[in-house]
């Protein structure tokens, strides 16, 4: 396993990503002042996005329905908790946004290879614990 986002696994057999790219921001708020600098004062966290790129060859790695399953897991708008394959657990994410280009086609029109772009933004951790007690409540 190299990374499981709620209870979608990447793997080989799965998605695997070739790149990881995390960018983190923080936020500071600025106050204008006669003669001097901006004043600024810590606000908090800014945005966390983790944007995963990776390859699908069916013949090799990979299969065109994780791609799938992705996309309905985007669908539900629901945040996802975030496990790297080492158990850190990295909080919950939501799923941005998902890229897909096809290529090297077979004679009916199936890809053999599909390169693929994933976005993910962190939210906050309360949001997944709300999200659970509605799933709760509405069963």
């Amino acid at each position: 396993m190299m990374m499981a986002l709620g209870t979608f696994v990447f793997s080989l057999s799965t998605l695997a990503y070739q790149q990881l790219q995390r960018s983190s921001s923080w936020r500071h708020a600025s106050s204008e002042r006669v003669g001097a600098r901006a004043a600024r004062q810590f606000v908090g966290p800014g945005d966390d996005t983790i944007k995963l790129s990776g390859l699908v060859a069916p013949e090799i790695t990979g299969t065109p329905a994780s791609l799938e399953t992705i996309r309905s897991l985007a669908d539900e708008g629901r945040p996802l908790s975030l496990v790297d394959g080492a158990g850190q657990v990295h909080g919950a994410y939501v799923i941005d946004g998902l890229e897909e280009t096809s290529s090297l086609f077979f004679t009916d029109g199936t890809p053999r290879r599909i390169e693929f772009n994933i976005s993910l933004t962190r939210v906050d951790d309360e949001a997944m614990a709300e999200d659970s007690q509605t799933a709760e409540a509405s069963a």
